[in-house]
């Protein structure tokens, strides 16, 4: 059973995300600058790993698996970048309705004040 994008929306906790959303850009911004500040210098690049030597093999591996990781750690920053931007948005439009609807409400009451007259 499909669930409605309103009924999702209806139910995020907005006051808790936009009161968080500082708090995961910074962690983001800390890990991506722990992740690339322990970057070490790489190695010349061999042509293959010897399948005798173990130890090789497991420096590429470990090479892979850092350069995976400090590309992840830019995605992550990225998009909580992106979240933050997002949530500032967000936050602008719901002020921006609060006051439409008082606006509208104001001149409803105006258009039955004048009708009734």
């Amino acid at each position: 059973m499909a669930i409605g994008w309103m009924t999702i929306v209806k139910n995020v906790p907005w006051a808790e995300v936009i009161r968080n959303t500082p708090v995961v850009v910074d962690s983001a911004r800390k890990l991506w600058r722990k992740a690339a500040g322990k970057a070490d210098p790489p190695l010349p690049p061999a042509a293959a790993p010897d399948a005798a030597d173990p130890l090789a093999a497991l420096q590429t591996q470990i090479e892979t698996l850092h350069a995976q990781m400090l590309a992840s750690s830019e995605m992550i920053q990225t998009l909580a970048e992106q979240n933050a931007q997002l949530i500032a948005r967000l936050e602008t439009h719901r002020r921006r309705l609060f006051w439409l609807t008082i606006a509208t409400a104001a001149a409803l009451l105006l258009a039955l004040a004048g009708w009734l007259r």
